[in-house]
């Protein structure tokens, strides 16, 4: 809790030095086009984020069970660990930097700009730094999903949209289901799947489809959105 509460003050402080304004410019304030929105890319992030385990399913034959160490208090938990997690992502690259540089040097280049920082910093997350294969798979998904929900945040000129899409994403592979080996999850695999021979095909469906459609989708919807003035 102290972490978000520090980004919010230096969130405010940068704002208030540069701009003269206040945190109402990142739009955290839940108006009801802005629910609606939330509801809405919050359910679709979700959905196609569990689309990589409904492939596994069906091409690698893997069988998911509920966990049965889950706990009400283990639940709350794993979801506001991810809730902060991705809110201090959200305030790092899409808060007040990209605020600023919107301002400063123009929508398109603000947008680059905010996705390769958030690129850039997943690499740091995940550990990669090295590994050229890993760093290219984790560059090009990060980078298109900093494009897209820069976008979102540019398109509406509030935190809660990119946040809806990038909250629903990562509670679906990080805590829903077992995208990693460790931590707890809601679904567990039910038993170590068979050895199952898939074709090429059925495996970069499984690796690329679900990240292709968020993408797509969302920036769909979000599209719709009337664009909205900066504050």
């Amino acid at each position: 809790m102290l972490q978000i509460i520090f980004l919010l003050l230096i969130s405010w402080l940068i704002l208030w030095v540069f701009e003269k304004k206040n945190l109402l410019v990142l739009g955290l304030t839940p108006t009801s086009k802005r629910l609606k929105y939330f509801t809405i890319l919050f359910i679709v992030s979700s959905f196609l984020s569990a689309t990589t385990f409904f492939l596994k399913m069906y091409f690698a034959k893997e069988v998911y069970t509920i966990s049965e160490t889950l706990t009400t208090k283990s639940i709350l938990l794993e979801i506001w660990y991810q809730f902060r997690s991705v809110l201090t992502e959200e305030l790092l690259c899409r808060g007040a930097l990209l605020y600023m540089l919107i301002k400063k040097i123009g929508q398109t280049k603000a947008i680059i700009t905010s996705s390769i920082i958030f690129a850039v910093l997943h690499w740091l997350n995940a550990g990669v730094w090295g590994n050229f294969s890993q760093m290219t798979i984790i560059f090009v998904f990060t980078f298109l999903m900093g494009l897209l929900l820069a976008y979102a945040y540019a398109k509406t000129f509030s935190l809660l949209i990119p946040f809806a899409i990038h909250f629903g994403w990562n509670l679906t592979q990080n805590y829903i289901f077992p995208d990693t080996a460790t931590g707890n999850h809601i679904f567990i695999l039910a038993e170590p799947p068979p050895t199952v021979t898939i074709s090429y095909l059925a495996f970069f469906t499984m690796l690329f489809l679900p990240k292709i459609a968020v993408l797509l989708v969302n920036y769909l919807i979000v599209k719709k959105h009337p664009q909205a003035k900066a504050l």
